[in-house]
């Protein structure tokens, strides 16, 4: 079982450690971010975060078997006129509990945010096509793949496709019910 609680500066020291390459950074972070991540990073990307009238809500995400922090995910992009939002920054940083179904967890936990207290209608992700066992995380708990973005972001010498994914109210209650 799993817990959301706000990331704090507390947290930033163990996400950094989970990020061990520019590829990496990359896949969890999009171009936001640069290798090595820094604190400075993690500080602008808080800067505005968790606050009541927030358009980002950043987590750390806690194991209660284990009691530690295992991942983060954040909703961002919230959009409160067009009840959207886009989850971001998912990431099973503990090793020990990947394949686990935690990622699943951590999707039911955001979904719920987003559609049980901030009332929202949409929710979106992007992930890379390559990414099969996320995208099939994601397929689990209702998402549906909405767009395929060709050569969307550039790693070294070659290009990344990006799959467009959302999930609606309605289709997340009905798996809910």
């Amino acid at each position: 079982m799993i817990e959301l609680q706000y990331f704090e500066r507390s947290d930033m020291e163990q996400l950094i450690n989970w990020i061990p390459s520019a590829e990496f950074v990359l896949q969890w972070g999009g171009p936001a971010f640069q290798y090595p991540l820094t604190e400075e990073q993690l500080e602008k990307y808080l800067e505005h975060a968790n606050k009541e009238d927030s358009d980002i809500y950043i987590y750390k995400v806690i194991d209660h078997d284990l009691q530690q922090v295992i991942g983060h995910i954040s909703l961002g992009n919230i959009d409160r006129v067009h009840k959207s939002a886009r989850v971001g920054k998912v990431l099973v940083g503990s090793t020990e509990v990947r394949g686990k179904g935690i990622g699943s967890e951590m999707m039911k936990a955001i979904l719920t945010i987003a559609f049980e207290e901030l009332k929202l209608h949409k929710v979106t992700l992007g992930v890379f096509d390559f990414n099969t066992s996320a995208i099939r995380c994601y397929e689990k708990v209702g998402f549906v793949r909405e767009g395929f973005l060709r050569d969307a972001r550039k790693n070294g010498d070659e290009y990344w496709n990006l799959i467009e994914m959302g999930i609606l109210e309605n289709e997340w209650r009905e798996i809910n019910k």
